[in-house]
């Protein structure tokens, strides 16, 4: 067997690997995707770091974006092994008739709308990116919605605020399902769209509602949103992808409308550390990997994060955690808690982190 591969099938960076430098193992060839608009305002995030104004004070010789240098180091490191862990792996790919179908209608339906709202979520921004939306949008205004925003750390918040800041990029964060943040996402709509009336008027037209339009991943939490801002269950959501099916517009009052559509993904998801991140997140079906093999991933990223660590995962399941391969911490926690059932213990991992038992937190940081 190779000796950067250990018997359960994950990899391990092999003794020689890029590094920068600082001596450290670098992915600058690895290219990262990022939606990228021509605007500057953030919603939602209080701290020293931020102006009663709402802006950020970014000081662009600080560590405020990634936290601590060292800190910052850990995570380049974290992402470095993710992507060896990956390499063997069964490809995570989902791509089910009806997202091919809301692909092609929602992109008739980009020409109606007058500012687009595309929600990512907040635990995985980067992974939950769309590497086609920038080209759908063209100039089309758009509000960037991390939500889930409960589900991360202020460090996380404060750390993804300044990196879209420094984009350029409106930003709210948003949790759908408490209704924290959704009735200034539906304010910033109207206001980003106010022109819209003002040019109807100059050509003697009657003014008519704000259209907006709500995209993303699967399971980031569009319907949720488009049920807090209208307060009440007007669109079908469930913790779980593939829940909606159809694209719908609905009104919000008489100045807005909001088009709730389904799931949208890349046919094939090139980047495989973010469709495993997808998997951990229950942002993609479940059909499109091996659940023990995720959960196993999962184990790795929890020792090695910053925020959690193996000793969380020991107290949790009184069980000691090797954090080179989580595979044999699934099969110890199968047998005593599961006869043996290594999926039953899989699931269980899985379902305890999407419920924050190991502490809420981001699985990724800004890109440096």
């Amino acid at each position: 067997m190779n000796a950067s591969q250990l018997s359960s099938g994950l990899w391990f960076p092999p003794n020689f690997v890029p590094t920068n430098n600082r001596g450290r193992v670098s992915l600058a060839a690895i290219p990262n995707l990022s939606s990228q608009s021509p605007t500057i305002h953030i919603v939602g995030v209080k701290g020293s770091n931020w102006s009663e104004n709402g802006y950020a004070n970014v000081n662009h010789n600080s560590n405020m974006l990634d936290g601590s240098q060292g800190e910052s180091d850990n995570w380049t490191d974290l992402e470095t092994d993710l992507y060896y862990w990956t390499k063997t792996l069964r490809p995570v790919q989902w791509f089910p008739g009806h997202i091919a179908k809301a692909e092609r209608e929602l992109k008739e339906q980009f020409k109606l709308m007058d500012v687009v709202i595309e929600v990512r979520d907040g635990r995985i921004p980067m992974s939950t990116s769309h590497p086609q939306m920038d080209l759908w949008l063209g100039n089309r205004k758009r509000i960037l919605v991390l939500n889930k925003e409960d589900m991360i750390t202020t460090a996380d918040r404060n750390a993804w605020a300044t990196y879209y800041a420094r984009q350029g990029t409106k930003v709210v964060f948003s949790n759908g399902q408490h209704g924290m943040g959704v009735m200034k996402l539906g304010r910033l709509a109207k206001e980003l769209a106010a022109d819209v009336n003002v040019k109807r008027r100059a050509k003697g037209l009657l003014p008519r509602a704000v259209r907006a339009g709500i995209v993303g991943y699967p399971n980031v939490g569009k319907s949720s949103l488009v049920n807090r801002l209208l307060k009440r269950r007007m669109c079908p959501s469930a913790p779980r992808p593939g829940v909606t099916r159809e694209l719908r517009w609905v009104h919000f009052g008489k100045d807005l409308e909001l088009l709730d559509s389904p799931g949208i993904l890349p046919m094939r998801i090139n980047d495989q550390s973010a469709a495993v991140k997808l998997a951990i997140c229950d942002d993609i079906g479940e059909r499109s990997y091996d659940v023990g093999d995720v959960a196993a991933i999962l184990v790795q990223m929890l020792t090695k994060l910053p925020t959690v660590g193996g000793d969380v995962l020991r107290k949790r399941y009184k069980i000691d955690v090797d954090s080179k391969c989580g595979k044999i911490f699934i099969e110890k926690l199968a047998l005593q808690l599961f006869n043996g059932d290594v999926n039953q213990a899989a699931f269980r991992i899985l379902a305890d982190f999407r419920k924050g038992k190991f502490g809420w937190t981001s699985l990724e940081r800004p890109p440096r």
